[in-house]
């Protein structure tokens, strides 16, 4: 009697289940950061317990801890990502070249994608900025959003130079004001679940942040 074959679907699945088991502790981890973002799109950060990160990416929550020692550190390892992950996406845009307003527009765009895909992030954000202001965690945002708007405001200041932005520009407003919009998309995305309209919102609002970099009157008097 010849031996019972065993169905390829399990064959498959048994597979896929030892890989799992094979990630190295690296894989592991970005797995877990991966999970706190996802988790964060639908529940406030209070609520994303280690338990829910552990049955998330499929091991025990004992198996977790293996790879960090509470959950303060995989917050920090989150942290690490975004900053990482958004100086990639940010820095690409700035880095692709053209005229300055075209690099300001990459950049602007290249932003609200970033949050528009991982909606979970300002959630994080939001939810850690409350916590006391000399926290570690304000200090990293901090450094982050500081070296960011320097370089905005180097790139209004360029496009000022190629006579783009009226030579009166105040370019840290302008920065700020920019920074600002793309929060406030991120806020208008939180309370409607809009993150799906936000690439189409921010083509829409961005000529309108140029309007008022450059000071364009609409033609309504006084």
């Amino acid at each position: 009697m010849s031996a019972a074959v065993e169905p390829k679907s399990l064959v498959i699945e048994g597979q896929a289940r030892e890989k799992r088991l094979r990630l190295s502790a690296n894989e592991r981890r970005r797995e877990v950061v991966a999970a706190v973002v996802e988790l964060a799109r639908d529940r406030g950060p209070d609520a994303i317990t280690t338990q829910a990160i552990a049955d998330r990416i499929g091991v025990t929550h004992g198996a977790l801890f293996r790879h960090f020692p509470d959950k303060e550190a995989m917050w920090a390892a989150v942290f690490d990502w975004v900053q990482a992950e958004l100086g990639l996406v940010v820095g690409a845009a700035f880095a692709a070249g053209g005229e300055p307003l075209a690099i300001l527009e990459r950049v602007f765009h290249a932003h609200v994608g970033f949050i528009a895909g991982h909606p979970g992030v300002p959630r994080l954000l939001f939810h850690e900025l409350q916590r006391p202001a000399d926290s570690a965690f304000h200090e990293q945002v901090r450094r982050m959003v500081g070296a960011y708007r320097q370089r905005l405001c180097a790139l209004l200041a360029l496009a000022k130079e190629h006579g783009q932005l009226p030579a009166g520009l105040d370019e840290e407003a302008a920065a700020v004001l920019f920074l600002g919009t793309v929060q406030g998309l991120v806020v208008q995305s939180t309370l409607f679940r809009g993150e799906a309209g936000m690439l189409d919102a921010a083509r829409r609002i961005f000529p309108l942040l140029l309007d008022g970099f450059r000071g364009t009157h609409t033609g309504v008097t006084p």
